[in-house]
């Protein structure tokens, strides 16, 4: 039986002795760090750690017990602070409109077991898509949406999500922008896939934008998504060169390809508790071999 892993996500201001308290704190408690990552930004005077820990029968502490003496701890430091035990995997909806490219991708890599993930549905504002999902046997939502019936698709929205407890929810190009009241309810529970290197061509259109300004580099952002359109937090970007023979055709279809990569990757990193936001900032930890 493999042991319980458990993953504490650290940010706080830097302070002398900061790594010596916390790796002091888990070993006292009996457990085994088999990872720590931290950064300092010196800028800004910030600490962040990512430290991962085992436990076996010997470790008699609850999780309450931990979070109590933990948070002890955490007030000295002023630490904010998250936990994951690895005992469940988290719940992500996806949410598409047209274009089928990222949707095949997620499906295609959670079928495989490359995302450490239940995704329990698709949700659409069309229906072209929901062939797709019932390839994968995946349930698919139909949610048709205008502007008179924004507010109420989005509270069928959220009663979907909520009766599913979902906590991760990927819009896989879902061509619709979010309420802030819907935003807020998810915070840093939403990866967006923006088909562009932010913060160059926000909105829509990008690829038509690219050819029109000659770029010589095209790219994709994974974020999260914040009440600000493409100004969120970035997870991960990829780019690829091009050259003044493409045409805005021949730049989607590249673009494709980097939009897959990135959005598998940061909903990868946010599954595997690598991710801190810090302000529009996102700290990604970089795999450790887990």
């Amino acid at each position: 039986m493999n042991p319980q892993i458990v993953t504490f996500l650290i940010k706080c201001p830097d302070k002398k002795g900061i790594i010596s308290a916390l790796t002091g704190f888990f070993f006292k408690e009996g457990f085994n760090i088999i990872s720590a990552q931290q950064y300092t930004n010196s800028l800004e005077g910030k600490f962040f750690m990512r430290i991962r820990l085992t436990s076996d029968d010997s470790v008699a502490i609850s999780k309450n017990q931990l979070e109590n003496k933990f948070s002890d701890l955490a007030k000295s430091y002023q630490i904010t602070w998250k936990v994951d035990y690895g005992s469940k995997k988290q719940k992500v909806a996806i949410l598409v409109s047209h274009t089928s490219h990222n949707l095949y991708d997620l499906l295609y890599r959670h079928r495989e077991g490359e995302l450490n993930c239940d995704v329990r549905m698709v949700i659409s504002n069309h229906q072209k898509l929901k062939s797709v999902a019932d390839m994968f046997g995946v349930p698919f939502h139909y949610a048709p949406v205008t502007a008179e019936t924004k507010s109420e698709q989005e509270n069928e929205l959220t009663r979907l999500l909520d009766s599913h407890k979902i906590d991760l929810i990927v819009m896989a190009r879902y061509m619709q922008i979010l309420s802030a009241g819907f935003i807020d309810r998810y915070q840093g529970k939403i990866i967006n896939i923006h088909h562009s290197f932010l913060p160059a061509f926000q909105g829509a259109n990008p690829y038509k934008r690219a050819y029109e300004r000659g770029v010589k580099l095209i790219g994709a952002t994974a974020h999260y998504a914040t009440k600000d359109l493409d100004e969120g937090p970035i997870i991960e970007q990829g780019v690829e060169r091009v050259t003044h023979e493409c045409t805005p055709a021949s730049l989607k279809k590249i673009g494709a390809d980097i939009e897959t990569l990135v959005l598998a990757k940061a909903v990868n990193f946010h599954l595997n508790n690598q991710v801190i936001v810090d302000g529009n900032k996102a700290i990604v930890f970089p795999e450790t071999g887990e």
